[in-house]
């Protein structure tokens, strides 16, 4: 079964396609395909997998590969002017379209490639793991990252279309699969608490990728997203709740070094710490944070912090996110499960209570 789901944006608005097995199907595939250069982005591990089948797509098309080492270690300037440089290299012109086919640090840097090479060129996210297909390949978010900060060069830039090839699934680790649950899950918190009931009483399920339930939990995944994306395209108000546990996560990135833990792992601790500080703020109770913490457990996330970051490397990372205004820190906090708000009014203390704190 074929799904579609579209990203409302006026003049750049563009299909979200689920299915499973659709990465084989050149009908579909080239209907966003309007160029006759082609160069599609991978990494080792996925070009493994499934290069062979998107490539078959494209034998009138002339076709370039350009392939990166798998992991967060690769979303950066060096691999970002590699492969700017392949493109030039190869005669690459602005009517050509990239094609980012892998996780989100491929979607990621593809993208941002695509939005600056030559002021811009079209893009389409082939995402092959859970985080990306419910995540990161929704919603023109491009980016790289510095030795001090996770995605801070980057750009908005919508891609031609996405397409999700559930069958992927298949060939992705247990603990990258578990990664991608933190971004379900924070649809969840967010906005949609039905779909957090959903996931609790379908975690059996979800764990053995049953594929009807994998296929409700992207869909109405995307379908989450694809809702904010299109009402605050450029996070300037409701997008920004998209981050919640974001925050204290990309500075436990930044923190262990990228790729130390996976980006799913870090938003599912820094999950708890947003929760942790809703309920010192008096918005949450005692029983719902436990309630995330077992549920977070059952898809063997971490719960806590790691406990060699300090406070004080806590703070001073925090400082540097995107959100912030005037050097405040604002953090996406919830009023209750699907009433999430962004604010920085907050005692000082209560946020050093929260990075001190082991035990959510």
């Amino acid at each position: 079964m074929l799904t579609k789901i579209n990203v409302s944006l006026e003049s750049r608005s563009y299909p979200i396609y689920i299915g499973d097995g659709i990465l084989t199907d050149s009908k579909l595939i080239l209907t966003a395909i309007h160029s006759n250069q082609v160069v599609i982005v991978t990494d080792s591990n996925v070009a493994n997998f499934h290069l062979k089948a998107v490539k078959q797509h494209f034998s009138k098309n002339e076709c370039h590969t350009f392939i990166l080492s798998p992991g967060e270690e690769s979303k950066n300037f060096v691999e970002l002017e590699r492969l700017l440089s392949f493109m030039l290299e190869n005669n690459i012109n602005r009517n050509a379209t990239l094609i980012a086919l892998g996780g989100g640090v491929v979607g990621d840097l593809a993208g941002f490639a695509a939005a600056s090479y030559q002021r811009g060129i079209s893009y389409v996210q082939m995402p092959t793991t859970l985080l990306a297909q419910v995540d990161s390949s929704v919603g023109g978010k491009t980016a790289i990252n510095l030795p001090l900060g996770k995605n801070m060069v980057g750009a908005f830039y919508q891609p031609q279309a996405v397409f999700i090839d559930t069958s992927t699934l298949k060939t992705l680790p247990n603990r990258e699969f578990n990664s991608g649950m933190a971004e379900v899950v924070k649809y969840g918190l967010i906005n949609d608490a039905d779909f957090l009931d959903w996931i609790g009483a379908n975690v059996l399920n979800i764990l053995a990728q049953n594929g009807d339930t994998l296929n409700y939990l992207i869909q109405r995944s995307c379908e989450n997203k694809a809702k904010i994306v299109s009402a605050d395209e450029q996070e300037r108000g409701i997008r920004a709740t998209l981050n919640l546990g974001h925050t204290f996560g990309h500075a436990i990135e930044t923190a262990l070094g990228y790729g130390k833990w996976l980006h799913g792992e870090a938003v599912a601790a820094g999950i708890m710490m947003a929760l942790f500080m809703s309920w010192k703020l008096g918005f949450l109770h005692k029983g719902q944070i436990k309630e995330i913490k077992l549920l977070l457990t059952q898809f063997s996330l971490p719960t806590e912090a790691p406990q060699q970051i300090t406070p004080e490397q806590f703070i001073a990372l925090m400082s540097k996110d995107k959100k912030n205004i005037d050097g405040s820190i604002r953090l996406v906090l919830l009023k209750n499960f699907g009433d999430a708000f962004v604010t920085n009014d907050y005692l000082k203390e209560i946020l050093l209570e929260t990075v001190e704190n082991h035990a959510y």
